[in-house]
């Protein structure tokens, strides 16, 4: 009898070990899964509204873009921001008032027109002055802040009669709750939970759209007649050869191209648009560390990089007429003498076609799209800044700039977040689409406006009928004012699944999610899902039955703003 009782604690160990128990960290109002601005938005709100709250991040750094090197916020329209998205823009620029806070430059000195002289919001930031933000926000609400715990993806989500009881963590930890948020960039929590999502791009067809499916075209018109210009400023210079003999097709296609054409225009795919990192740069010489060639650099990588530049007949400039003429990127400036650097031209940061396993992809393989995407970028910016055949007047600029010492956890100065601009998307009782972005429809239950442009990135490169390569699936088109986000388009439809809400995987088509997943919109729309939730626990109802004027009453007593009108 002794010998059994001592060796209890080893039974018990056996026990948790094999999975046959896990322990119930904690019961919460709402367990909110992801730590991106929606998820912090939504734990901010969460408390506010006396809800007990648990925000799980499966990484060790809260904030995903915001905090990530997406510090040139994608505005549209600044008044279409409300709550507390535009509170952190207001605390941004409180941050940067603060003399203590310009280390590597001036307050004068910074120059940014998304700032406008006598706003009382900042725009623009260091990915430090986001997370210090973002921590400052959080640290005067009462949140339960878990790091590094991964959903268990295959047997995680427990349900009950069509609602989540509880989710388990790879690690075994558990924990149940009323409501549950999806705040990940890849729906993980929604899709475990067996509701309803689509990956890649509808054809036109599907939803009376004219911007979805393949946009092998370089100029096309949106259904008010509004020229779009899908590929001027992302593509290649015209007759840049595919081949790695040049001219020689049994010589095999250079590395990152797709075999065969780029489909039928206007057709559905499950290919989505490009990944990349938001690079946080500076060309300060003591916060600077140099872009290294990383140890497996392969050339033939960067062959297509080298033959758009050899391409050029005449002056470069004359080729690129938009921002640098020289340099394939956009180069933001960011306070204390630091960028945003994202991706612009043929050959540029974003991974073309890389990315295509990335949304279901386990969390080993999803390392693994992230390590080759890190790898491609390193090996692009030491090409530019160093390499030969690179033009030196290019060279000259970028071996200026490299990333910084201060600004994340890894020696090198590479951030952890991938920038992934579109994976899952949610298919619920209300789809978002063009019609939306342009106002031909208007939903009736607003719980937020998106206000930027259609956007989406490259999605495929291919050879085209001239036998030279192309880019296909970049977008550029506007919207003709801000519009409503449904609240139906945050919550999944009743048969699959009754308190959840989903604020970052939107149910919307590839376009019109290309137009509401930006950061401000995304804060947005996670304080909306927190209020929904709360006022749902409330009245003991499920998500679907909430009665939406009450939910509206809230949200305009907590400044959001819900209608074109009030954004003006």
């Amino acid at each position: 009898m002794f010998k059994y009782i001592f060796n209890l604690p080893k039974v018990i160990s056996l026990i948790l070990l094999s999975g046959l128990f896990h322990p119930v960290f904690g019961q919460f109002h709402i367990v909110i899964y992801g730590g991106t601005s929606a998820g912090v938005a939504a734990a901010i709100q969460s408390s506010r509204m006396g809800k007990s709250v648990v925000l799980i991040e499966p990484s060790m750094r809260i904030g995903g873009l915001t905090t990530g090197g997406l510090g040139a916020t994608d505005i549209g329209n600044k008044q279409a921001i409300g709550g507390i998205s535009y509170e952190f823009y207001l605390n941004i620029k409180k941050y940067y008032d603060n003399p203590e806070n310009w280390k590597w430059q001036t307050r004068e000195e910074y120059q940014q027109s998304r700032n406008a002289r006598q706003e009382d919001a900042m725009w623009t930031f260091e990915p430090s002055a986001a997370l210090a933000v973002y921590k400052q926000m959080m640290g005067k609400e009462n949140i339960k802040l878990i790091y590094g715990e991964k959903l268990d993806r295959k047997s995680g989500v427990k349900k009950s009669n069509n609602e989540i009881v509880e989710i388990v963590m790879l690690s075994g930890r558990s924990f149940k709750g009323q409501m549950f948020i999806d705040a990940t960039y890849e729906g993980d929590l929604m899709a475990a939970a067996g509701v309803s999502y689509v990956i890649g791009r509808e054809s036109n067809k599907e939803y009376g759209e004219s911007l979805n499916g393949v946009q092998a075209n370089k100029v096309s018109l949106t259904l008010r007649g509004r020229v779009s210009r899908n590929s001027l400023h992302h593509n290649f210079i015209d007759g840049v050869d595919p081949y790695i003999v040049k001219g020689d097709p049994s010589s095999g296609l250079l590395p990152f191209i797709t075999e065969g054409g780029p489909g039928i225009d206007g057709r559905g795919d499950n290919k989505i648009q490009a990944y990349c990192f938001r690079m946080t740069l500076t060309d300060h010489p003591e916060n600077r560390i140099p872009f290294s060639k990383p140890d497996d650099y392969n050339e033939l990588e960067y062959e297509l990089l080298f033959r758009n530049y050899e391409a050029a007949e005449g002056p470069i400039e004359e080729m690129y007429s938009y921002g640098d003429p020289l340099v394939p990127w956009i180069n933001t400036p960011m306070p204390n003498r630091k960028t945003d650097t994202n991706n612009q031209k043929g050959f540029s940061t974003d991974f073309i076609g890389q990315n295509y396993d990335y949304p279901e992809a386990d969390y080993e393989q999803r390392e693994k799209i992230l390590q080759a995407h890190r790898k491609y970028q390193q090996g692009l910016m030491w090409s530019l800044a160093y390499h030969p055949r690179i033009p030196k007047k290019v060279r000259d600029v970028v071996s200026k700039w490299g990333t910084c010492k201060d600004e994340y956890e890894s020696a090198d100065g590479w951030q952890e977040q991938l920038y992934v601009r579109e994976a899952r998307r949610m298919v619920s009782g209300y789809i978002m689409t063009q019609r939306n972005c342009e106002g031909f429809e208007n939903a009736e239950d607003p719980v937020g406006l998106a206000a930027y442009g259609m956007d989406s990135h490259q999605v495929q490169r291919y050879v085209d009928a001239n036998g030279y390569v192309q880019n296909e699936g970049n977008v550029e088109a506007p919207v003709t004012a801000p519009y409503p986000i449904s609240y139906r388009s945050i919550i999944p439809k009743k048969e699959d699944c009754t308190n959840l809400l989903v604020p970052v995987c939107v149910s919307a088509t590839h376009i019109a999610y290309g137009s509401i997943r930006m950061e401000p919109v995304f804060m947005v729309l996670g304080q909306s899902a927190a209020t929904a939730a709360a006022l749902a626990i409330d009245d003991d109802v499920e998500l679907q039955e909430l009665d939406y004027n009450k939910l509206q009453s809230r949200l305009l007593n907590d400044k959001q703003i819900l209608s074109h009108k009030a954004a003006n």
